[in-house]
């Protein structure tokens, strides 16, 4: 995986890995604010074949309000995007933006405190996944 992501690999079929990404975000306070269906939309606009994926815009609305009030131009990066990609019939990968990646564009103290936080839920969220995954 990148270094500009944060990933976890699930063993789970991508439609059960999508809630469990849901359930696992919301559980740190993220709602889902945007998605966009890569594989349709590759489908639709280029005719090209992808592995099924989805793109989810989330947002933890009290960290996207201290980001903005500490500068206003950080709502260009928002929301967080959280990535889940089929790699095959039973497993998929979560890949999300890692916050301390954002904050190499933005020298702001105060804003380091939010991508921080922002960066341990994320990771919190993704090690729930892994945790459900290893009860199975």
């Amino acid at each position: 995986m990148a270094d500009y992501t944060i990933a976890a690999t699930l063993d789970q079929p991508y439609d059960a890995a999508v809630e469990a990404v849901r359930a696992a975000l919301g559980e740190q306070g993220f709602g889902i604010l945007t998605e966009i269906d890569l594989k349709a939309t590759l489908k639709a606009k280029l005719d090209v074949d992808v592995a099924p994926q989805v793109i989810l815009g989330a947002c933890r609305p009290a960290l996207a309000y201290e980001a903005l009030t500490t500068e206003p131009s950080i709502a260009a990066v928002l929301p967080c995007n959280v990535v889940v990609r089929a790699l095959d019939e039973s497993t998929s990968v979560v890949e999300a933006f890692n916050p301390d990646t954002m904050m190499g564009m933005a020298d702001d103290p105060g804003l380091q405190v939010v991508a921080a936080d922002a960066k341990q839920r994320i990771v919190a969220a993704l090690a729930s996944l892994q945790a459900v995954e290893e009860g199975h």
